[in-house]
């Protein structure tokens, strides 16, 4: 028998796992929102309930599970939660048009897209689901002199990104 890999094919070190309320209207915003696609095999379990024990979509080069909510596993979405406390940056290659799409999708603008001060067209806006996202394409190589010169500036000038 072959030995496993400590990280499976097509994983990275660090994958988001999002617990969500409503487990496949969040797939199916996902795949509007942000052009993700089911892992192949189509990786869905339902629990008994008809919910969403556990699914794997890809965003980009990126995996990404989620589940809908279990509260006798202790597992809750950030809508129960009344917020979450982790944002998830998504690089694309157009911010504009990933974040427009995404506002049509029923995504909320949490903060608008700028050129910011590292490098970044950056902005962030929140899911249907409570959880954040920070979208991005990144525009200039800077030093890091360079960039804290310029988060010196927005600072000073009341602004942050």
């Amino acid at each position: 028998m072959k030995a496993a890999k400590p990280i499976p094919d097509g994983f990275h070190s660090v994958t988001p796992h999002l617990v969500v309320k409503g487990g496949e209207a969040a797939i199916a915003f996902y795949k509007k929102a942000f052009g993700a696609k089911e892992r192949d095999g189509g990786c869905m379990f339902k629990m008994p309930n008809g919910k969403v024990g556990h699914a794997e979509l890809i965003i980009g080069d990126s995996p990404i599970m989620l589940a809908d909510e279990a509260p006798d596993w202790g597992c809750f979405s950030p809508l129960t939660k009344g917020g979450g406390s982790v944002c998830i940056h998504l690089y694309v290659a157009d911010a504009d048009k990933t974040f427009a799409q995404a506002v049509a999708a029923g995504a909320t603008p949490v903060m608008p897209l700028s050129d910011a001060p590292w490098g970044d067209r950056y902005g962030k806006l929140k899911d249907p689901f409570g959880h954040e996202w920070s979208i991005a394409t990144h525009k200039e190589d800077l030093s890091m002199d360079e960039i804290k010169k310029r988060m010196d500036a927005a600072m000073a000038g009341g602004a942050c990104g």
